[in-house]
């Protein structure tokens, strides 16, 4: 069976006016989504899993700030984003190193290199599936000696992977040497990303 993809279309835009129209509506959906796929892994690192609806609200919020109208533009933020939009049995998330301070950064941001390349998701049969980094972003983001404070990442089950991420519980792990840590998912989040993992 075919499964139509989940990428974002021109036609998927609203243009400026209509935007600010449903905006305060469209938010507080977009909030509600986001903290059903936001997971905080240790002290400083938030992962948030994108999908389809996430990246409209990121597009139309850039757009807005920007007062992107040309089609051109927006072609260039779709071919920029849509690669963050997980198809079926793929999770993709933004990793977060949120740090606030000038002194955090220096100690965490050169300690923290390759953490993009260190996520990884322990399912009920024991397996891990580790993160790839984001290709189209990496080469933007990626320093020998520190790291950025945001990275794309994303996931790629098998189909008997996703059985198992539906079928017991899931945790989300760091085995950066620096920042070893390990969280349970949250049964609402593992319900929500089962979403993007299935057809």
């Amino acid at each position: 069976m075919m499964t139509t993809s989940r990428k974002l279309q021109l036609t998927d835009i609203l243009d400026l006016r209509a935007y600010e129209r449903i905006r305060d509506e469209r938010r507080e959906e977009i909030i509600e989504i986001k903290r059903r796929r936001r997971v905080q892994l240790g002290t400083v690192v938030t992962l948030m899993f994108e999908n389809r609806a996430t990246m409209q609200s990121q597009i139309h919020e850039m757009m807005r700030a920007e007062k992107v109208v040309r089609d051109e533009q927006i072609l260039e933020e779709l071919h920029a984003y849509n690669p963050l939009i997980p198809e079926a049995g793929q999770l993709s998330a933004t990793l977060f190193i949120e740090l606030t301070t000038p002194e955090q950064m220096l100690e965490w941001l050169p300690k923290l290199v390759n953490i993009e390349s260190s996520i990884g998701i322990r399912l009920s049969d024991g397996s891990t599936v580790m993160s790839i980094t984001e290709e189209g972003h990496a080469e933007t983001l990626t320093r020998d000696n520190v790291t950025a404070a945001v990275h794309y990442i994303r996931f790629e089950f098998t189909p008997e992977q996703v059985e198992a991420f539906a079928s017991g519980d899931v945790e989300i792990l760091c085995v950066h040497p620096a920042y070893i840590e390990v969280a349970l998912l949250p049964k609402f989040v593992t319900d929500e990303l089962l979403t993007d993992l299935r057809d």
